[in-house]
């Protein structure tokens, strides 16, 4: 429990810094050369609707509570725990625009914001395939050796490995898998640059 807690302070501080690093236009852990796959885009047109309902739903509960009386206490926790909503929207946004996949010669970087990252060696890599599929589970979940970190409930590439690679899930339990899912927003363009140098045996 303890573990647990100290990641998710951890992802809030990254989250912070993801909002800094977004607003000077930087991208963390993409070396020179690198070939990186954006993914926020499909889920900023949801994510941008969630942020209005909430902005919307601050004001109005605002001004009820303030009409109704309530006690100051009452009134401002309600306040900052509907503030600190928007500005969690405001984090995921800015840690995926900032955090993209990264394809190097040596590795393939898988991410989701600041609560997935996963190095896959490109050795590894035996098969690509491209192909949209829906999921009704989580944004990051793991069965029967697959992971899958889906945008707005898609993936539309599938890599192959030779062997298994350990993911750390968000809250720390850890998986080995032998196939990964993923979404891009140019699947093709993500597909090419992983099969560079594919070996297949």
């Amino acid at each position: 429990m303890v573990r647990a807690a100290l990641r998710i302070v951890g992802f809030e501080l990254k989250g912070l810094a993801a909002i800094a690093a977004w607003i000077v236009r930087r991208r963390h852990g993409v070396p020179d050369g690198a070939t990186t796959l954006a993914y926020g885009k499909e889920q900023s047109f949801m994510m941008g609707l969630m942020a209005f309902a909430m902005a919307v739903e601050t004001v109005v509960v605002d001004l009820l509570l303030a009409a109704l009386d309530v006690p100051g206490w009452l009134r401002y926790g309600v306040l900052i725990a509907d503030l600190y909503g928007l500005l969690y929207v405001l984090m995921v946004v800015a840690a995926c625009a900032t955090r993209p996949h990264v394809v190097t010669a040596d590795e393939l970087r898988i991410r989701y914001g600041v609560y997935l990252d996963l190095r896959v060696p490109r050795e590894l890599v035996t098969a690509v395939r491209t192909g949209r599929t829906y999921h009704q589970g989580g944004m990051i979940t793991v069965d029967e050796g697959r992971l899958t970190v889906a945008v707005s409930s898609q993936t539309n590439v599938t890599v192959e490995l030779a062997e298994p690679v350990t993911v750390v899930r968000p809250l720390g339990r850890r998986a080995e898998v032998t196939s990964v899912r993923f979404f891009a927003q140019h699947p093709e363009a993500a597909a090419a640059a992983l099969r560079e140098g594919v070996t297949t045996g």
